[in-house]
């Protein structure tokens, strides 16, 4: 069985644009940040997979009824007890 590289090929583009790059960009880039081109591609992936790429993973989904009213009755040993002395609403 054939194990899969873990190099990759980048084709620079003949013009910059949004969705590429010249190889002189890179160029650019490396001698400006005073490294490597190949780490420049790593930090511009690196911030890519940041902006692009949830923080978090996915929550389970909604709550069941179940989980709600466990909630509800959870939260009454926590809220303050007494006469309400003020009020302030989000949207009047």
């Amino acid at each position: 069985m054939r194990v899969a590289s873990e190099n990759l090929l980048v084709k620079f583009r003949s013009k910059d644009t949004q969705f590429g790059v010249t190889r002189g960009t890179v160029k650019a880039l490396a001698k400006e940040l005073d490294v490597n081109e190949t780490q420049v591609i790593h930090m511009a992936l690196s911030k890519f997979a940041t902006d692009v790429l949830p923080a978090y993973a996915p929550d389970d989904g909604p709550l069941t009824a179940k989980q709600v009213q466990a909630l509800r009755k959870d939260v009454t040993k926590h809220m303050p007890k007494g006469k309400v002395v003020s009020r302030e609403t989000l949207f009047a």
